[in-house]
């Protein structure tokens, strides 16, 4: 099953005083990842973000499996979750790269729907069909 994937390496200002990664930065890697995908597979949709369409994060969480320390490789592999008219759930597996090995190190998911700034305020949008497409090819 194919995964998009996003490398990240951990820095110290994603530790905190114990020096361990702070929790929240796998809920940031996550958005990265995200933004990383639509710009190596649907740019044209960035011009359209900054117009009339929003991506609205609706749901996010995170399942830590163990710590992350600071010049740790990560790579997260992005998945399709689920897919609806104005709605996406994507799963995140995040592995430690150590040694030639991954390491599951967390899992998470997050859900995005697609909205319109209309004069009403935003109002559910069906995917545009290229987002839709892209999405489309890492289902599993």
């Amino acid at each position: 099953m194919q995964a998009f994937e996003f490398k990240h390496t951990v820095g110290f200002e994603e530790t905190n005083l114990v020096g361990n990664v702070y929790y929240v930065n796998h809920l940031r890697w996550q958005g990265r990842c995200r933004e990383m995908f639509l710009r190596e597979h649907v740019p044209s949709i960035i011009e359209e973000l900054g117009r009339s369409l929003s991506l609205v994060t609706t749901r996010c969480s995170c399942e830590y499996l163990d710590e992350l320390r600071a010049f740790d490789d990560l790579l997260i592999e992005m998945r399709l979750g689920g897919l609806s008219q104005n709605r996406v759930a994507m799963r995140f597996d995040y592995y430690r790269l150590k040694d030639g090995r991954r390491e599951l190190v967390a899992r998470g998911e997050q859900q995005i729907a697609c909205m319109a700034k209309k004069e009403e305020g935003m109002v559910p949008e069906p995917f545009p069909l290229a987002l839709r497409k892209a999405f489309e090819a890492y289902a599993g």
